[in-house]
């Protein structure tokens, strides 16, 4: 009997996960779900672009090694023995139009996905992390571990010691926007999730060649539909001023979740829906 590809293995675990978790969902009474279905990718640890990161962001941000071993620091490892497992997970239509029409902060669809999507996507964190410890393989979410957190960036300012936008960029799976968003085959508006693992496995090929690729600003300047959907001014042709939209994020946009759906989250979004990027790759 032909062994099972490990990649396709790994990818059916996310997947699976997504279809049929009760996790995912919007906890509204509906039975609405939070996520389509998701995109998943792979990349080596010892892909040269983590250490560019590394290099490029801060002595602060890990690379794969790095996290794996802030996990199991007992386990001796090295760069190439280390897998990045990463997946995206779609908003529905539903959320998108909702957000879409909303202008001055979230939708309550948008503010329930931010909270009990990410709940799901713990969950997801964890089911991968167990379903590599059953078959011998240590595993971790690095967002997960206690050493998970912020530093200061001397080029990017504030930041956190892992991304997994950015693991999901070298996997494959997308570049970025003006917002600095995730443009991604199934579009801008989704989360992120990744877990780190000592396995080999095949990683996905990037389609393309540069950090910017999918976005219609960087190529030819004349799309600025997200620097028209913040409500405070975060994002210009300059690009993305992290300390506005954080500011408003945690304050105004919390507010919004909290005293108008009596959500306890940080949501946004609008830079996601009502434009060329939030379902798919635009076309230029």
């Amino acid at each position: 009997m032909k062994a099972a590809n490990p990649n396709t293995m790994v990818q059916k675990w996310v997947t699976t996960f997504v279809s049929t978790s009760e996790h995912n969902t919007l906890s509204d009474g509906t039975g609405a779900r939070a996520w389509e279905a998701p995109l998943v990718g792979f990349a080596r640890g010892d892909d040269p672009l983590f250490a560019f990161l590394h290099e490029d962001i801060g002595s602060f941000y890990w690379t794969p090694l790095q996290a794996f071993h802030a996990a199991f620091p007992d386990h001796s490892a090295t760069a190439g023995d280390v897998a990045v497992i990463c997946w995206v997970l779609p908003q529905t239509s539903r959320a998108k139009d909702d957000n879409a029409r909303a202008s001055d902060g979230p939708s309550e669809t948008w503010a329930r996905s931010r909270h009990f999507g990410e709940i799901c996507n713990d969950e997801l964190r964890r089911h991968m992390a167990a379903q590599f410890a059953q078959i011998g393989i240590p595993a971790a979410a690095p967002v997960l571990t206690s050493g998970w957190g912020w530093g200061n960036s001397p080029k990017y300012g504030r930041a956190s010691n892992w991304s997994e936008r950015h693991a999901a960029y070298v996997a494959g799976l997308g570049t970025f926007g003006l917002s600095d968003g995730l443009i991604t085959r199934a579009g801008k508006a989704h989360r992120c999730g990744s877990v780190v693992a000592r396995m080999q496995l095949k990683p996905t090929p990037r389609p393309y060649h540069d950090i910017h690729e999918y976005c219609l600003f960087y190529n030819g300047g004349k799309c600025q539909a997200c620097v028209n959907r913040c409500p405070v001014n975060a994002i210009s042709p300059a690009g993305h001023n992290k300390k506005l939209c954080e500011a408003f994020v945690t304050g105004a946009a919390a507010a919004i979740s909290q005293d108008r759906y009596n959500i306890p989250t940080t949501p946004c979004g609008l830079c996601q829906t009502a434009v060329p990027c939030a379902s798919g790759i635009p076309r230029r």
